[in-house]
């Protein structure tokens, strides 16, 4: 009957699109309806300072899965080619994930939702239930999925649909002896947003002032989403309407969030019901952050031409509960990576964490365990998205884009929005360098070469093809010159 073992634990793991830590009450926003999430942080931990290794989906997702930095698995942007059809290409093949941990140590793993790490009609990782999304992301009524191999439409609410095979999945466990491991992977609360949601959770958001999410002057830097082929121009659509009419999106977005957190409630509710919650490590996550019209932009690092590193962007929610294993309503302040997760994971459910000196990653299980973490006192973490490079302390914030800037430098203490670039301030000329030294040391010990990031084109278009093949890589296009050397928030 699935994992009664406290020790072995199942486990849940959700993991939202495109949301940062503004999108969720228990982080602090008073508008926003996340019930279930705000009772499963009063349940666990809350961490309050989690990044994505890349603020865009394929290859955050990717660093997830591997433990590994974009410049060694080699995915760097949002996957366009190679999801389904006859030029399916696997993006993550050869490389060991967590998923492959767990299924040695005989977990039955699944997935139930978005998967975009290309080949989206075969199950990889280990995981042997799959129904899947055919690429990115989709409308919510009408989505594309993958179910037994077979490409397929789901006329009901995606993230409805998500949940029911994610709750099948965790009924059909009963049956079985050995633990079991679900990620459940919600599309929510990834544009559209207009029309797409119920009608009674948008309704909810009719009076909401949106005092969360404040309506700034456009970024320079608040550019198209289109590669030369013009396939990304829906996505730039949805972007530029919501910017247009930010309102009617805000109500989208947030009841958006809202469905997910309802659909989250009902598998814990099926957890309860089995008498499994206490035997089950459920983990909530985001891919990568989101703007809403923070700094002027909507849309996340590639939102931007160049690519942005701002917090709303790479700072995630993250919240991890079991009953009796982790300390209720307890939070941490430590900088974390989704770099960090494999071996969390694999070190909390008591398993061999790879001795791999070219993982960057470090275990944060004694935070979930409530032990002292003095080790983890002056680590910082860092975040690429191809050419652009970004190193975070507590205090401060380094972006170097490669090869000519334009960079960055905040001070998070005094400037916790981002407004203020320092980076030619004279008085910060040696802070600036050491951090400079510092993110180039650190990423010259991890990166692969031939997957290294730094100098490809990687414009925030989409991946067209795996590191390792053969022609156009990356979408592309044309940035304006004058835009590059402006900063603003």
């Amino acid at each position: 009957m699935a994992s009664r073992d406290p020790a072995r634990p199942n486990v849940l793991f959700a993991l939202s699109d495109d949301q940062s830590t503004w999108g969720v009450g228990c982080y602090g926003n008073h508008e926003i309806d996340t019930r279930n999430l705000d009772a499963l942080a009063a349940a666990g931990v809350r961490l309050d300072n989690f990044f994505c290794t890349s603020p865009v989906c394929s290859p955050a997702r990717a660093s997830l899965l591997t433990g590994r930095i974009p410049s060694q698995h080699g995915v760097h942007d949002a996957i366009l080619d190679g999801n389904v059809g006859p030029n399916a290409v696997p993006y993550l093949h050869g490389l060991l994930t967590y998923t492959d941990v767990l299924a040695r140590n005989g977990y039955r793993c699944g997935l139930s939702g978005k998967w975009h790490l290309g080949d989206s009609q075969r199950p990889q990782a280990s995981l042997s239930h799959w129904f899947a999304h055919q690429r990115e992301g989709s409308v919510y009524y009408g989505a594309p999925m993958v179910r037994d191999g077979r490409l397929v439409v789901v006329d009901d609410y995606l993230t409805d649909v998500i949940t029911d095979d994610g709750i099948a999945f965790v009924d059909r466990s009963l049956d079985d002896d050995d633990p079991f491991y679900l990620s459940l992977h919600y599309t929510a609360p990834h544009a559209p947003w207009v029309g797409q949601h119920p009608a009674d959770l948008v309704a909810a958001y009719d009076d909401c002032p949106f005092e969360s999410c404040p309506q700034e002057p456009e970024h320079p830097w608040f550019r198209q989403f289109r590669d030369s082929d013009g396939r990304r121009r829906a996505q730039s659509s949805y972007m530029e309407q919501a910017s247009a009419n930010p309102r009617e999106n805000l109500k989208g977005y947030f009841a958006a969030v809202t469905a997910m957190d309802r659909n989250i409630g009902r598998v814990l509710a099926t957890l309860e019901r089995h008498g499994l919650r206490e035997s089950t490590l459920v983990c909530f996550l985001s891919d990568n952050g989101f703007n809403a019209g923070h700094h002027g932009i909507w849309g996340k690092g590639n939102g931007t031409r160049p690519q942005n590193m701002y917090d709303t962007s790479v700072r995630v929610p993250a919240i991890l509960s079991q009953p009796g294993r982790i300390e209720s309503g307890s939070s941490s302040a430590a900088l974390l990576s989704g770099y960090d997760f494999l071996p969390t994971l694999l070190d909390f459910l008591g398993l061999r964490v790879p001795q791999d000196p070219t993982l960057p990653g470090a275990s944060f299980a004694p935070i979930l365990r409530g032990e002292a973490t003095a080790d983890r006192e002056h680590v910082v973490v860092y975040d690429e998205y191809g050419p652009v490079r970004m190193v975070r302390t507590q205090q401060h914030k380094y972006v170097h884009r490669y090869p000519n800037g334009p960079h960055e430098l905040y001070d998070l203490r005094d400037d916790p929005g981002e407004r203020v670039n320092l980076v030619d301030d004279p008085a910060r000329a040696g802070q600036v360098r050491d951090l400079r030294d510092r993110l180039r040391s650190w990423f010259d010990q991890y990166v692969v070469e031939d997957r290294d990031g730094r100098s490809e084109p990687v414009t925030g278009c989409g991946q067209m093809q795996p590191m390792w093949a053969g022609g156009r890589r990356f979408g592309s296009e044309p940035v304006d010159s004058a835009a590059r050397h402006q900063v603003a928030g």
